[in-house]
């Protein structure tokens, strides 16, 4: 891993995966949120929370334990808080026949155990915690 301007960039598949994962774990995130396949770059920017990861391809991934099938573009990128993924963009969740983005993940505050999606009209869904443990 380089560190640049306050940026943290790691390159390579195990490289960015551990990055990915450090990541999702020190902003209260699971750590199976992003299920990622052949990763190229992961770049974390800490002043402003802002992340980019580029993949080889397309993967779509079920998390068997909800039932949802959700699709991770080659680029994914949005901004960190704690608890939270905001302006997200590169992730879609299958509804019925259609594909909406996801753009904020939350995890609630209080330790209740759930996780919140926020995506096409302002839906929200909530679904447990553990639905996104890795090796889920």
């Amino acid at each position: 891993m380089a560190k640049k301007d306050g940026s943290v960039v790691a390159k390579g598949h195990e490289e960015g995966i551990k990055l990915a994962t450090s990541i999702l774990n020190e902003f209260g995130l699971p750590p199976g949120l992003l299920p990622l396949v052949d990763v190229i770059k992961v770049t974390f920017a800490r002043r402003t929370g802002y992340f980019r990861i580029l993949q080889k391809k397309k993967v779509e991934h079920k998390f068997e334990l909800i039932g949802k099938l959700v699709s991770y573009d080659t680029e994914i990128n949005g901004y960190l808080l704690k608890k939270k993924i905001k302006k997200l963009k590169g992730v879609k969740a299958k509804e019925v026949m259609l594909w909406p983005p996801v753009y904020e993940i939350r995890v609630d505050e209080v330790s209740t155990g759930t996780i919140h999606f926020k995506g096409f009209a302002g839906i929200v869904k909530t679904f447990p915690v553990e639905a996104f443990a890795i090796g889920d």
